[in-house]
């Protein structure tokens, strides 16, 4: 390189000036080249740029006076641009351009949406009391009865469970037969959605589109899927035992089922929110005004969609302790406003998980709570300087949460049918949905997209 450059050591400028090139080592391994330049004229900085293009070794020289404020602004520059590296890495959880992100997002939302119908079919095995016909279970599952020898053999396993023997004493067999499909649908369903994850999920792997961090994650989602089914089962055998006193009726433990609901749920709300992290890794923001209006809507909403949860993991308790079937009166329970059973357990902690009366007076003032407190929301940032989907998310589920809560005043004045009850457990779902929307959608955005807005949103 140093011979190509040596007809440059001293070159006559235009203007009389010298161009003089020294050499000087700084170490044995780097050699440095330091100019020492009059002002030149545009045509000599032309001719300097197009030697340093062919030499690939300098760019044209500023001013000697810009020296300093170059460096500076090519420090600053550089340092942005590593930003902005470091986090579009930590925010793109897919490789391969935008159709591979468009693929695994369809993906995961067909996945989440599998398991919000596993809910519901849930709820109708649950309201159909079909839960208890299978009496044994299998990891890999097996293949119902072929023959009306096996439908036998498995009607007489039922007839030993305390269900058939204190409440459906005397059923025929083709009524045996609904309820064990009812619950043969809801296992095999289950499976199939694993079947349905793991393999898209190995297909993107080994094509390369699951980053690190979105690879644990839905690692970690499968994991809890697969322990579904055993918390299902484990929910399902506390059913099968004798109840400790002879006028209870068999039941599955409702702490059981509030562990296999809250589990289910936790899935669909883990997949809907990685689902949406792949489709819009950033939030919609189109000014700096938008993004403090959505900071200002996000210390409201976390809290809210808290409440959200908690009231849908009570309602796992009413489940649970057949607490629909009591008080079926509303606003009242009953003749009071407060039933005068609702401490007689003990310890007292008992009372608001096992106590029927306890645990629907909790379901109802939780929900009357979220109810206000998302209405609370819409009224606190209506007059909000907000993104308009922002705008439109809160004003759909301040609808929905009005929804939901005439869904469960219908439920419980109806006496639970199986119709209501199934909306109501949908309602609950699609109301937390809303709030893990709304929830995504004002998430702060990251620097590099913070600092290119402006300060206003332009209005056309």
């Amino acid at each position: 390189m140093f011979s190509r450059l040596a007809f440059l050591k001293r070159i006559k400028a235009p203007n009389g000036g010298t161009y003089n090139l020294r050499k000087t080592a700084t170490t044995t391994t780097t050699t440095t080249f330091s100019a020492v330049l009059p002002e030149q004229p545009i045509g000599f900085r032309f001719f300097a740029s197009q030697i340093a293009k062919r030499t690939s070794c300098f760019k044209p020289w500023p001013k000697q006076g810009d020296y300093v404020g170059s460096f500076r602004k090519m420090s600053s520059t550089a340092g942005i641009g590593m930003a902005k590296n470091e986090e579009g890495l930590k925010l793109v959880l897919v490789n391969g351009g935008s159709r591979a992100r468009k693929m695994v997002g369809i993906w995961l939302f067909g996945s989440a949406a599998w398991v919000f119908s596993m809910v519901l079919l849930g709820g109708v095995t649950r309201l159909t009391r079909s839960g208890l016909s299978m009496t044994d279970w299998k990891f890999t599952g097996s293949l119902p009865p072929l023959s009306e020898e096996e439908w036998l053999r498995e009607f007489d396993k039922y007839k030993q469970s305390p269900e058939y023997k204190r409440i459906n004493k005397g059923m025929s067999i083709e009524d045996f037969k609904f309820i064990y499909w009812m619950e043969y649908a809801h296992r095999m369903w289950g499976r199939a959605l694993g079947v349905m994850f793991a393999l898209p999920f190995s297909y993107f792997l080994r094509k390369g589109y699951i980053t690190l961090g979105l690879g644990l994650r839905l690692s970690a989602l499968f994991a809890l899927g697969a322990g579904q089914g055993l918390i299902g089962w484990w929910m399902v055998k506390s059913g099968l035992e004798e109840p400790a006193s002879e006028y209870a009726q068999p039941r599955v433990s409702p702490y059981r089922l509030a562990a296999h609901l809250t589990s289910a749920f936790a899935i669909y709300c883990g997949l809907f929110w990685t689902a949406l992290s792949v489709v819009m890794p950033e939030p919609p923001a189109e000014s700096v005004a938008w993004v403090r209006g959505a900071a200002k809507v996000k210390r409201l909403a976390l809290p809210v969609g808290i409440l959200v949860a908690i009231t849908a993991v009570s309602g796992a308790f009413v489940a649970g302790n057949d607490a629909g079937h009591a008080y079926n009166t509303f606003p009242k329970m009953g003749d009071t406003w407060i039933p005068e059973d609702v401490l007689d357990m003990k310890p007292l902690i008992r009372n608001f998980f096992e106590n029927t009366s306890t645990v629907q007076l909790d379901h109802r003032i939780l929900a009357t709570a979220t109810l206000i407190s998302i209405g609370t929301l819409w009224w606190s940032t209506r007059k909000l300087d907000i993104h308009p989907a922002v705008k439109s998310l809160i004003g759909s589920t301040i609808g929905m949460a009005a929804l939901q809560v005439t869904l469960g005043i219908s439920t419980l004045l109806s006496y639970v049918p199986v119709s209501l009850g199934t909306a109501h457990q949908a309602g609950a779902l699609t109301l937390l949905t809303f709030m893990i929307l709304l929830n995504h959608t004002v998430r702060r955005p990251s620097m590099s997209l913070l600092k290119s807005l402006p300060q206003v949103a332009k209005t056309t």
